[in-house]
């Protein structure tokens, strides 16, 4: 093909073998993932956790509650268009606050509402009859993908029931197996999202450059593996629950 170079991202287990079989070099990274364990409800989830952890949890559930903020969930093909709108605004308002540029239009958004609606998922907190924050989730038949947040207002701990908590209890209604909340964040490992490997493939064709790869990325493995196995240390979990 004349390529300088081919990488595939986020490999499953038999694509990841397959393309190291094929000479492309493995890059391990991490993100934190939730898996649901048959729960029945959100409290039958929280009895796994530790006291300590368990208490934190609840606290910020009330904190919100008792800011009179309500969330409900919509799927895209039953979205209003103020809701869509509402929405997309949310999504640019977190680029224009912190950096970036927000590449989804809002007939990006309206585009996937009419093909893959169902598959779309919007959870908005209103106070007061005005919707004050959002965040935008997309699932398959087993697993939540998150997610793209926005608010108009700051509320204490409103950023984790909605990007978290509220997640989570669409996962447990609707059974699905997994939430995969999006890149970075060890503050996810006290709600429940633990360490998780993700595998990425990558091959250089330049020999020199494909030997400097690959001394990094044994380097880089052996830290990641490191850091991985201290961070399943602060699961709130306790110990021999499954997670």
């Amino acid at each position: 093909m004349g390529v300088s170079s081919l990488h595939w991202l986020f490999t499953d287990t038999d694509d990841t073998r397959r393309l190291e079989d094929q000479g492309f070099y493995l890059r391990l990274g991490c993100q934190f993932h939730w898996r649901n364990q048959r729960y029945r409800d959100f409290d039958d989830y929280l009895e796994g956790f530790n006291s300590r952890k368990r208490k934190k949890v609840r606290r910020e559930r009330r904190y919100v509650q008792q800011a009179g903020i309500e969330l409900r969930t919509v799927h895209g093909h039953q979205a209003s268009e103020a809701e869509l709108e509402t929405m997309h605004e949310f999504y640019r308002s977190t680029f224009d606050k912190k950096w970036g540029h927000a590449t989804l239009n809002l007939s990006f958004f309206r585009e996937i509402m009419a093909s893959m609606g169902e598959q779309l998922v919007f959870i908005i907190a209103s106070k007061d009859r005005r919707d004050v924050a959002g965040a935008i989730c997309l699932r398959s038949g087993d697993t939540l993908y998150g997610r793209h947040w926005g608010c108009y207002e700051d509320y204490h701990s409103l950023h984790f029931e909605a990007c978290y908590y509220q997640g989570i209890d669409y996962c447990i209604r609707h059974g699905l197996q997994h939430f995969e909340p999006g890149a970075q964040g060890e503050h996810k490992i006290s709600r429940g999202f633990l360490p998780t490997p993700t595998w990425s493939a990558h091959w250089i064709g330049d020999d020199r450059f494909r030997a400097i790869i690959d001394r990094f990325l044994q380097q880089e493995t052996t830290a990641m593996l490191d850091y991985i196995q201290e961070l399943g240390e602060h699961s709130p979990f306790r110990r021999g629950e499954a997670a």
